[in-house]
């Protein structure tokens, strides 16, 4: 009975939570799953009426972006050389016409506003894995891939299956920020790279972009 309870105590010491900015092995949680402890929001000032806490809110461990409103969640501290991995899917709230889109950026510098210089790795339906280069960052990438109608915008590379699962389903983003470099993998496939960032380091960001997304398990590690 005593080892039984031995056992029993360690499989809850594995299952416990871990608190956003503590360690779960190698990785260390950004987000908590019980409030935005570490991030902060920031509305297009322009949409005065706009409740921040409505757009950005925590349930059941999942961020809920309303995604009404233009502007994002991002993290208050600054970081460099390493993975992140965050997990998303589309919400009941889709726009009528055109296609739910949000991003995940990364090296986020500069004022608050819509949109802050950073590198965003696209979140949009049927594109998530492209590149924008938001504000005039300069990035690197296969001029083959480049939008000829938008220069600052990159399409993801080909693939021989789906990249994406469908609507309603988790996805899974895995963005390597190394030196310079920035790779981009979605479900386990790698979809886009790029060279000689102009900063390789800066704050996180989660849009919100006129479509209700969900976001958990925001987590990083040291790149090696």
């Amino acid at each position: 009975m005593r080892r039984l309870s031995i056992v029993c105590l360690a499989v809850v010491g594995l299952a416990a939570p871990v608190r956003a900015g503590e360690k779960d092995g190698d990785w260390t949680k950004l987000f908590n799953g019980k409030d935005l402890k570490g991030w902060r929001i920031f509305l297009d000032p322009r949409k005065k009426d706009a409740v921040p806490e409505n757009i950005f809110q925590v349930k059941e461990g999942i961020i809920v972006c309303e995604g009404s409103v233009f502007g994002y969640l991002i993290t208050d501290k600054e970081y460099d050389n390493y993975v992140l991995t965050v997990k998303w899917r589309w919400g009941k709230r889709l726009p009528e016409k055109g296609t739910p889109n949000s991003g995940v950026f990364v090296h986020v510098n500069g004022p608050d506003k819509i949109w802050p210089k950073a590198v965003e790795a696209q979140l949009m339906s049927g594109h998530a894995g492209d590149f924008w280069l938001v504000d005039g960052f300069k990035l690197t990438v296969d001029p083959k891939r480049q939008d000829p109608k938008v220069a600052r915008h990159f399409n993801r590379m080909e693939t021989t299956k789906a990249v994406e699962n469908p609507i309603g389903e988790w996805n899974t983003y895995l963005i390597t920020c190394k030196g310079d470099n920035i790779r981009l993998e979605i479900n386990g496939q790698l979809v886009n790279e790029g060279t000689m960032a102009e900063l390789t380091r800066g704050k996180i960001l989660l849009q919100s972009e006129g479509a209700e997304i969900h976001f958990k398990d925001v987590m990083l590690k040291a790149a090696k």
